[in-house]
Parts: C-alpha cells; sequence; structure tokens
C-alpha cells in the first residue's frame, strides 16, 4: 500500500482486527466484532450493517452498535434500504458525507432516533458479489476522513474474507448434522431391521417397534395405531401410556392421525389438548403436552400412525432432528409389519389348506372303508332276514364280525386323528402305538429307537409336532416306498433341538424333482412353520428324511422305547 494514508498504528490496529476477524467462526460474532472494531478505527459514535436480501435489491438484516436497546424500541421497524442507504446498494463504492441530511436521497430520520450528521460507508464484497454495506456515522472531533475510508475499506476486505469463512463453517456445520442426522435414521432402520428381522409373530413386531421407537426420540409415550378399514386401532403402546387402552378405536375420518395417513406426511404438535383433542381419539397417554406423529405407509398402502408424545427432558417439543429420525423409523417399522402380517396370512392360509387335506382324507377313508362295509353289512342282513331260519343265524355271526372289523377301522382314523396316548402317556408311547399299527396294516417292520433321557414330558405343541412328522413320514413310506424295513430315530442333539429321523430301504426317488407325489410338501411346511429344517437324502437303496425343531431351553430328553 504505497499511497496509503494510514499511519503505522493504524496498520497495526487493522492487523490486528484482521485476525480477530479470522479466528471468528460464527457470523453473528463476526458480525459484532466487525461493528466494534470499525467504531474504534475511526472513532464513530454508531455503527451499522445492512445484510442485502437474495436479489441484492434492499437490505434483509440490519445489526447495529452504539444505539442502547431503548432507543431501538422507540425507533421502530428497521431501515430496508431507502435514501442515502440505498445509494450503496445501487452504486457500491464507499460513500463520504459531511452532513448525510443534506444529500439529495436523504428521506430524513424517524421519531426518536437519534442525531446523525457525518457518515462513511463502506459496501462489504464477498466472491465479486455485494453482500452488505457498513455503516458509521457521528464521528468524535469532526468528518470521517481519506484514512477512515481507507482505514474501513480495508476492514471491510477483512470481514469478507471472516464472512466467508463463517458462512462455509455454518455450512459444513449444517452438512454435518444432517449426515449425523442422516446416519442416525440409517442406524434407528438398521436397528429395528436387526431386532424384527427374525421376528414374524405380528404381536411381537409392535411391541420392538413401539420400544425402540420410544427410546430412539426420547419420549415419555409412543403408541402404534394400525388401520382396519376406516377405524385405526390402538395395536401397542410403551411409556407412560394406559395398558387398558389397548385396543381401543378410533375414526380415520375427522381426526389427526387420519389427517397423517391421508396426507402422507408428518405432523408435529404443540398444543395436544388443543388440537389433538386427545381424550377423544383414545391414544391413552394423559396429560401430554407435545405430539409428533408419524405416518406408516408400505408400498403406497397405509398401515396405520406412529404418535411420540413429550420427550423426555427440559423441552418437551420435538424438533426436525426426532422428525427425522422417527420417519426414518417408520419406514423400517411399515416394512416389518408388513411382513408379519404376510406371514400370519400365509400362516393361516397353510394351516386352512392341510385341514383341507385332512378334511378330504378322512372324506375318503370313511367312504372308501366304513360306508362300504356298512353298506355291505346292510345287505348280508337283508339277505338273512329274507332266509330266516339257519341262514339268518350264520348271517348275523358274519354281521357281527364285520361289525368288529368296522369299529376297529374306526378307531384306527381316531387315533390317526388325535391319538388318545400322546395326551395322556407323551411322544414315545404314542410313536409305539404308530409303529404297531404300520406293521400291523402296512406289514412293514418298523424299529423306533428314542434316546434315553429323564421321564419328564415334551412341550405339547413340541410333541404333537414331532409325532405328525413321523405319521407322515411313514405314511409316505407306506403309500410311496415299497419298502419292507423302516426306522424312527428321535433324539436331542448337542445345540439342544429336537432331531427326528425317518429312513426306509425302499426304491426312492429323486428329491431333486417335483415332491408333491411323495407327500413331502406337508412336512417341510409342517417344519418350516415350527422354525425348523428339513433335509431329505434318497437313493436306490432307500429315502432318508431328518427334521431338526428347535425347543425350548430346559425341554427333557425322550426316554428310551
Amino acid at each position: 500500500m504505497p499511497d496509503s494514508v494510514l499511519d503505522h498504528h493504524r496498520l497495526l490496529r487493522l492487523l490486528d482486527a484482521g485476525r480477530h476477524l479470522m479466528a471468528r467462526l460464527d457470523l453473528d460474532g463476526v458480525l459484532a466484532r466487525l461493528l466494534d472494531t470499525a467504531r474504534e478505527l475511526t472513532g464513530a459514535h454508531y455503527a451499522a450493517i445492512g445484510v442485502l436480501d437474495d436479489d441484492r435489491r434492499t437490505l434483509e438484516r440490519f445489526l447495529t452498535s452504539g444505539i442502547e436497546p431503548a432507543a431501538h424500541e422507540a425507533i421502530g421497524d428497521l431501515p430496508r434500504g431507502r435514501g442515502v442507504l440505498g445509494v450503496l446498494i445501487d452504486d457500491p463504492r464507499p460513500l463520504r458525507l459531511p452532513d448525510v441530511g443534506l444529500h439529495p436521497r436523504s428521506f430524513g430520520f424517524p421519531a426518536h432516533h437519534p442525531p446523525m450528521t457525518t457518515f462513511l460507508g463502506v459496501p462489504i464484497v464477498v466472491r465479486g458479489q455485494a453482500w452488505g454495506n457498513l455503516y458509521l456515522t457521528e464521528k468524535e472531533g469532526g468528518e470521517f476522513d481519506e484514512a477512515d475510508e481507507e482505514a474501513v475499506v480495508v476492514l471491510a476486505e477483512w470481514a469478507a474474507i471472516a464472512i466467508e469463512n463463517a458462512r462455509l463453517y455454518e455450512h459444513a456445520e449444517s452438512q454435518r448434522a444432517r449426515l449425523e442426522q442422516a446416519v442416525e435414521g440409517l442406524e434407528a432402520t438398521t436397528a429395528i431391521a436387526q431386532a424384527v428381522g427374525s421376528e414374524t409373530d405380528l404381536e411381537r413386531v409392535l411391541e420392538l417397534i413401539v420400544k425402540r421407537g420410544r427410546a430412539l426420540v426420547a419420549a415419555r409415550a409412543l403408541v402404534l395405531l394400525l388401520r382396519e378399514g376406516e377405524e385405526l386401532t390402538l395395536a401397542a403402546v410403551a411409556g407412560q401410556v394406559d395398558a387398558g387402552a389397548l385396543g381401543s378405536r378410533m375414526p380415520v375420518a375427522g381426526t389427526v392421525a387420519g389427517r397423517v395417513i391421508s396426507s402422507s406426511r408428518p405432523e408435529r404438535i404443540a398444543d395436544v389438548a388443543a388440537r389433538l383433542g386427545i381424550a377423544d381419539e383414545g391414544f391413552g397417554v394423559i396429560g401430554a403436552e407435545t405430539a409428533l406423529l408419524v405416518p406408516l405407509h408400505y408400498r403406497g398402502r397405509a398401515l396405520g400412525v406412529l404418535a411420540a408424545f413429550d420427550r423426555l427432558g427440559d423441552e418437551p417439543g420435538f424438533a426436525d432432528r426426532e422428525e427425522g429420525l422417527l420417519r426414518a423409523f417408520a419406514a423400517s417399522a411399515a416394512t416389518a409389519v408388513a411382513t408379519a402380517r404376510s406371514v400370519e396370512q400365509e400362516r393361516l392360509r397353510h394351516s386352512l389348506r392341510s385341514a383341507e387335506q385332512e378334511r378330504r382324507r378322512w372324506a375318503r377313508e370313511l367312504h372308501d372303508e366304513t360306508l362300504q362295509g356298512l353298506a355291505g353289512l346292510q345287505v348280508v342282513l337283508s339277505s338273512g332276514l329274507r332266509q330266516g331260519g339257519e341262514a339268518l343265524e350264520t348271517t348275523a355271526r358274519a354281521a357281527v364280525e364285520q361289525i368288529q372289523t368296522e369299529i376297529a377301522n374306526l378307531r384306527a382314523l381316531i387315533t390317526e386323528l388325535r391319538p388318545a396316548a400322546l395326551d395322556q402317556l407323551g411322544l414315545a408311547p404314542a410313536l409305539e402305538s404308530l409303529v404297531e399299527r404300520m406293521r400291523a396294516v402296512e406289514g412293514i417292520e418298523v424299529a423306533l429307537e428314542c434316546l434315553p433321557g429323564d421321564d419328564g414330558r415334551l412341550d405339547p405343541d413340541l410333541e404333537t409336532a414331532v409325532y405328525r412328522l413321523v405319521q407322515e413320514a411313514l405314511t409316505n413310506v407306506a403309500k410311496h416306498a415299497a419298502a419292507e424295513h423302516a426306522r424312527v430315530r428321535v433324539r436331542r442333539t448337542a445345540g439342544g433341538a429336537i432331531e427326528l429321523e425317518v429312513s426306509d430301504d425302499g426304491r426312492g426317488f429323486d428329491p431333486r424333482g417335483p415332491a408333491d407325489g411323495f407327500g413331502l410338501v406337508g412336512i417341510r411346511e409342517r417344519a418350516a412353520l415350527l422354525g425348523g429344517t428339513l433335509e431329505v437324502t434318497s437313493t436306490a437303496d432307500g429315502t432318508t428324511v431328518v427334521a431338526r425343531l428347535p425347543a425350548p431351553p430346559g425341554t427333557p430328553l425322550l426316554r428310551a422305547s
């Protein structure tokens, strides 16, 4: 600066001011420091910064230094960039005036405004574009001179750099906050996916959702409402909620929850009592002040609403961060609910299909065996009645034998439907009876092995499952294998699961081909519904079916048989 009119002392002060401005990373702090430094350098009594709007035509912010708060309040609205202040907007170059009131564009000052005469204005240019203006008035001891102007120009250049740094820092901080929110949302999504990924029971899924969601946004209470037609049902709750409200219903139409569903947008409520009508809508939360409602949508279908109430801490309200987190969480929660419902419906379909197959089998058994036998008995008795005498006696004896046979057939059918031994004595005796019937009826020699253990019973559902799997596997052997020998083994694995194995020496089949004709579909579905696995190996020398079913901890081993 060879032609500079600045003295050594003022240059040092400018360097010091630059260092302090560069050290500030908050924009408001930079502007406050700039105002104080400008007044110190020039001896101005008042200083102000006008920040331009996006169109650079008016001032959207106006910050001052030197004016007392009471004077600010008395003045009223702050300037918008008309009059002399607008000169620097139209022509961003330094402007120095001995008396601002004598300028042609001066509009004068509003009532209660302190008197101002001398004036110095300098534009602040950031990256080649006008960002705002620095205004100074009322210099002590006279007018602003050339040295004042040059000092403020240098200060404005320092300020431009500091403002840009502060803006970049604020942008970076904003980006960091958004990234942190995105990461938290991803973590929430991952957490719910991991928590419910292995769950297919709808009730358990709903419980996990409300507990995880409440912890995620630190809410006093969180409830989940599921849509059923034109109503919403309170399906799950967590936190300070009246558990008796579970199952309560509210209409979709005319409610805030219904509006959230139809709009597919979250809604924050600052006054629950006034806007939510909580007592009427039956959320089961008493005394709530604030709420955040987020829709549950899956593939365009409205499943329901997650509603959080009152954050734990000093401030009960929910902010952008909590809304973003709960929205991300709701996306995973909706997928989990839809999946659990699908599994539940599929289980029901399997159950109905299996029940229908059983009904068809019972109908065939009753028609082909019992009904035909009774019809034959009718023919025999009718013939005997017509003949009379010794023929009637012979017929009666034959009828008694046939009745005994039909009684045995009916008992066998009843046993297949639900063996009494399974309920009264347990799995091992029921399997022994099943094996005996297979030997007597089908002529197949079946060996049964249950590894030794204590005398306790298995879980009833597990006993039924094992019995049915063995029964269906032996039925397949009788129908398809043309085997002479079969073997049944039931044991506990080292990992605690129950393993059953049914093998035969029949002709085998290709397990990679369609299995419908070999009755394996029902076995595979039954094992899958219990969370188990099924393995089938088959060669020309026979077939082996192995099922492994998880058993609850403490389930006793089976007795030898």
